[in-house]
């Protein structure tokens, strides 16, 4: 066999063998669960929570991942939950089933929840807690089943619940005591709360005869007409809640013993219903040595002074009251006050306090004066030493005096918002060296330049919000070495000096929202100078704009610290972001880019910003399709969240080669996105969450890959899947995309694999044993049906116009001599025979296979001459195919075969064809040298001159034809 058709099988056996090896790439997997989202990761079962709330939901979705931790089902419209309904969900702990529609919950259902510790059921419609609807609970310790309907519960309901501490059953329809008493068989109850109810009485002994472990009831916005304890039941209780009870005036409050609540530490009588007489009894007959904190707020019935004279009993520490039109207190009303460490006088109608209101009030830490009608401090607080908090907010204190704060050297925090303040003197708060805290917002400062000069050097929090500042000075706050977060936000602050915030070395948090800040305000680098470890800061809702494709001086090159940066939501659109915008914030981590009317960005945008991981360009116009480019993230590999909604970008293939192979969190909501393709999603191997609502799908099959591969739920999370709604067609328009059949879409790729590796397996077997076995054969057949091409094109045309010869001679080159010696002169010469030899009457220039067609059909016969060379020739092979198909086709003898030499049956077998002819036709052999020839050539003629027929056929065959079979 020849040495190029071994290497052209070896080429094409390697070939196949490698398609068989072909590895297509594995498929990305996902998450979804109906509506729900899934917060912390799937494979860590201390932080995974599963969220459904507010779905609109009236059956419980499902699967539940089998390891969550925490699920809220909150605000949906279940009316019935079956016990069939959740799978064993060992690990979780918290439960939310609050704000919606349930009736009825299956006994058994807990059963599923073995390790819960806390179960919300509040604000449903269940009317009644039956035995079986806790079973199973024994590590419950909070229970919230205030707002419903509930009237009864079973004895037993509560008998498992071993570890329950907090039982939560305010606002609801529970009218005896007596009813609560099944709750009290869990031992380990700390906290009952049972407001908000109809009771009328409580009677101790209606609850229980034995001393309970509560440490907490409430009974509050019970219209109760008696509060009686007749026995020593409550030995541990911490705090007790009367607030707002009684009924038309007339609780009757009757404890036989006054020792029996010795252990109260915080009472609360806020609105509680009684006559003042009754109330002054009550609080001067209390003898509670425990008592800490004492809230009498909105008692506007009782004077001022009789409920100060009675409230401030001897060990009282905490005072509260609140909305109780107290107008003038006055130091006769606090004498009996003197231990208090915290007094509230909010939401009064004080209008002036003196210096000797609070005079024996030495011990006082905390003071609430906000919400009352003061207009000046006046040098009020000067007896105040131990005052670390002071609440003067809304209130209409127009001027601060150098005396106000003058003894309050142990100031922690002060509240000062909400006033009339338009100037602040430099000495205002000269003394208070360990305020940390000043809340000076809504006021209506003008300016600070020299207001924080002296003292404060133990602020940390300055907030100076809404007021009216426009300008920043040159070292405004070189004294606030301690500042940590700084809030200028709202205000109308247009120019900043350099060096404006110079000395802040330890400001971590700068707000500067909603200003009237330009490009033309920061252009300075200087301005951002002084603060080496600022971390955040926030310019949003400003009026900065660009133009300029480059900044000569960059605004940010002094931060290097910087991790957070606002600038979104510009009120006249920020125009382009300068290509270097961002230069010197190496540790920029997050940028807010928002709604900031953005049409694209420069690939060198975030080029300064190596570690950035947060990124949110939602609300621009990123309508072109290179608006944004894969370039642009290349400098910001650690990137893993994306938010990019509202932009009006028709497509993230932009994302496909941007290198993101971290991001885990991609929104792109209310876009224009029509397809989601498999290469983007491979892209993006490490993804968790996608956000994909309110966009433009197209539900065909282009995007059946993205549907089957967001219910797969494993890895990402397609949130809110089936909010996702059909754009087109407009058959489909307003359905979920969930509607729409990808079974017609969908190919079995492993079993087109597994049908492509078997026929690239099995073609390669057969080239091969083609190739070493059958390559005569092939090529044979080959020319057999080139043959039959040209047949079919050329003997129509022959037929029309006769017969030019009477034999076509079919010889191979070699046999030439016997051709011209024998042939030609018994043929020709003799017997005046036309014959067409090749070497004399092929037209020059033609093409041999035309020469050749034409001289067959040209013939009445043809004549092959077969020696051993002839059957090696390809060209003679190529004639005897092409007289064989004219023999099939016209159904006559038209082919006569003259064996020169004696062929072996062992040499004629890979000729199959040759062989066939030999068996079915008229074959002649050339006499041995020495015989005679005359026998021959008279049957040869007999042979050319058969019409073709049958019958003639038969007749030569019988007279005198040989036809030995081989």
């Amino acid at each position: 066999m020849p040495t190029n058709l071994n290497m052209e099988c070896l080429k094409a056996t390697t070939s196949l063998a490698l398609l068989c090896m072909y590895i297509f790439s594995p498929q990305v997997s996902a998450f979804s669960l109906t509506n729900c989202t899934v917060s912390g990761a799937l494979n860590n079962t201390e932080e995974l929570k599963v969220l459904c709330y507010k779905m609109g939901f009236y059956t419980v979705p499902s699967p539940i991942p089998s390891n969550a931790r925490f699920i809220d089902m909150s605000f949906n419209f279940f009316s019935n939950i079956r016990a069939g309904d959740f799978e064993d969900l060992w690990n979780l702990r918290g439960f939310n089933l609050s704000n919606g529609n349930i009736s009825q919950i299956e006994d058994g259902t807990a059963k599923h929840f073995p390790n819960l510790i806390k179960l919300n059921l509040a604000y449903n419609k269940l009317k009644t807690v039956s035995r079986g609807l806790l079973d199973g609970l024994v590590n419950l310790q909070v229970l919230r089943l205030d707002g419903n309907l509930i009237e009864s519960i079973d004895e037993f309901a509560f008998k498992t619940l071993r570890s329950l501490i907090i039982l939560n059953l305010t606002e609801n329809n529970l009218r005896q005591i007596a009813n609560v008493r099944p709750v009290l068989l869990s031992p380990s109850l700390e906290e009952l709360l049972i407001g908000s109810n109809k009771f009328d009485v409580f009677n101790s002994c209606d609850l229980s005869r034995t001393a309970l472990s509560l440490i907490k009831i409430d009974l509050s916005y019970n219209p109760l007409s008696k509060f009686q304890i007749t026995e020593n039941i409550f030995p541990n209780l911490d705090y007790l809640d009367l607030s707002h009870c009684g009924r038309n005036g007339t609780m009757l409050w009757n404890i036989t013993d006054k020792t029996f609540l010795n252990s109260v530490k915080a009472l609360n009588l806020t609105a509680v219903d009684m006559p003042e007489e009754d109330l002054t009894a009550v609080l001067q007959n209390i003898t509670w040595a425990s008592l800490f904190k004492l809230r009498l707020s909105e008692l506007k019935w009782m004077k001022p002074k009789t409920l100060l004279q009675s409230g401030c009993l001897p060990g009282l520490k905490v005072l509260r009251l609140q909305r109780n039109r107290i107008s003038k207190p006055t130091a006769q009303m606090l004498d009996p006050c003197s231990n208090l460490t915290e007094l509230d006088f909010g939401e009064n109608v004080i209008s002036a306090v003196s210096a000797s209101i609070f005079k024996k009030l030495t011990q006082l830490q905390k003071l609430y004066l906000q919400v009352n009608k003061l207009t000046k401090v006046n040098n009020s607080l000067q007896n105040l030493l131990m005052l670390e908090f002071l609440d003067l907010s809304r209130n209409s204190i127009s001027e601060l005096t150098c005396t106000d704060f003058a003894n309050l050297a142990q100031l922690n925090t002060l509240y000062l918002y909400s006033n009339k303040i338009s100037k602040i003197f430099q000495c205002v708060f000269k003394d208070l060296n360990n305020l940390e805290l000043l809340r000076l917002g809504t006021n209506k400062l003008l300016t600070i330049d020299v207001a924080f000069q002296q003292g404060l050097p133990s602020l940390k929090h300055l907030q100076l919000t809404y007021n009216k500042l426009s300008k920043i000075s040159k070292e405004s706050f070189k004294s606030l070495s301690s500042l940590r977060t700084l809030d200028l936000g709202d205000n109308q602050i247009f120019e900043i000096e350099a060096h404006a915030f110079s000395g802040l070395t330890n400001l971590t948090d700068m707000l500067l929202y909603s200003n009237m800040i330009t490009s033309k305000t920061i252009k300075d680098p200087a301005v951002f100078s002084g603060m080496p470890n600022l971390k955040s800061l926030d310019l949003r809702t400003n009026i900065i704009h660009y133009d300029k494709d480059k900044l000569q001086d960059p605004p940010f090159l002094n931060l290097g610290s910087l991790n957070i940066l606002s600038i979104h939501s510009q009120r006249q659109g920020f125009g382009k972001i300068p290509s270097n915008l961002l230069q010197g914030l190496t540790s920029l981590t997050m940028f807010y880019g928002g709604r900031m009317n953005l049409n694209n960005l420069h690939p060198d945008t975030f080029k300064s910003t190596p570690n950035l991981w947060f990124l949110d360009l939602s609300k621009n116009v990123f309508t072109d399709d290179d608006s944004i480019t894969a370039e642009v993230f290349h400098p910001i590999p650690k990137l893993s969240r994306l938010i990019i909604s509202s932009a009006q970008i028709h497509s993230l293939n932009f994302l496909i080669n941007a290198n993101l192979s971290r991001l885990l969190t991609l929104r792109a909501p209310e876009n224009k996105l029509d397809v989601i393709n498999q290469t983007l999603i491979q892209s993006l191997p490490h993804l968790t969450y996608l956000d994909l609502q309110k966009n433009t799908f197209t539900c065909d099959c282009n995007n059946a890959f993205f549907i089957n591969w967001a219910l797969t739920r494993n890895y990402t999370q397609v949130i809110y899947l089936n909010r996702y709604t059909c754009s087109y067609p407009l058959s489909l328009r307003g359905k979920s995309i969930l509607d729409m059949n990808v079974e017609s879409c969908n190919v079995n790729i492993d079993f087109i694999m597994f049908v492509v590796s078997s026929v690239v397996v099995m073609l390669t077997l057969l080239g091969s044993f083609i190739c070493q076995f059958l390559h005569w054969q092939v090529l044979y057949a080959y020319y057999l049906f080139l043959a039959f091409l040209y047949d079919s094109k050329r003997k129509q045309m022959h037929q029309q116009h006769g017969f030019k010869y009477d034999a076509f001679i079919s010889y191979n080159a070699q046999d030439e001599p016997w051709v011209v010696e024998e042939l030609i002169p018994n043929l020709e010469d003799e017997q005046g025979w036309r014959l067409c030899l090749h070497h004399r009457d092929f037209e020059p220039g033609r093409s041999i296979i035309d020469n050749i067609m034409d001289g067959i059909y040209s013939s009445r016969k043809t004549v092959c001459v077969i020696t051993h060379k002839y059957l090696r020739s390809t060209w003679c092979s190529k004639e005897i195919q092409m007289a064989n198909f004219r023999l099939f086709d016209e159904k006559k003898d038209v082919l006569v075969l003259i064996f020169l030499e004696d062929i072996p049956t062992c040499q004629l077998s890979p000729y199959y064809q040759m062989r066939k002819l030999v068996k079915k036709k008229t074959y002649l052999k050339w006499p041995k040298h020495g015989e005679d020839t005359r026998v021959f050539w008279q049957k040869l003629r007999m042979a050319l001159e058969t019409k073709g027929g049958p019958k003639d056929e038969k007749a030569l065959l019988a007279g005198h034809g040989e036809h030995d079979l081989l």
